[in-house]
């Protein structure tokens, strides 16, 4: 009850492939309503796909992560990290994952 998942994506593009950007934007409302209907007190965008869609932007999530970011139009806080898969590649992200997952406890408990 205190945690939501959703995905930016509601099916897997064929063959495994990363989405295009005319996929994530076919799903985007869908997103948006959910955001809208659960109200979460924060965001965290994991992997390269949800910050970007989420943020409307084209950064890295080298870039992205170990800072507070808004959701709009709401103004949800929204922290990016890695995506769990990456980190079953490079287990040593797992480091900066806990340092964003604090900085997500931080921001709660303010």
């Amino acid at each position: 009850e205190d945690v939501y998942i959703a995905n930016v994506l509601k099916c897997r593009p064929p063959d495994n492939r990363d989405p295009g950007g005319e996929e994530v934007a076919a799903c985007e409302s869908f997103l948006h309503r959910q955001v809208e209907w659960v109200q979460p007190l924060m965001i965290m965008a994991l992997g390269r796909f949800a910050a970007q869609s989420l943020l409307k932007t084209t950064e890295s999530i080298g870039q992205l992560r170990g800072r507070m970011h808004h959701y709009e139009p709401f103004r949800i806080p929204l922290i990016v990290t890695y995506h769990p898969a990456y980190l079953l590649r490079s287990p040593l992200a797992k480091r900066k994952v806990w340092l964003d997952l604090l900085l997500a406890r931080r921001s709660l408990i303010r």
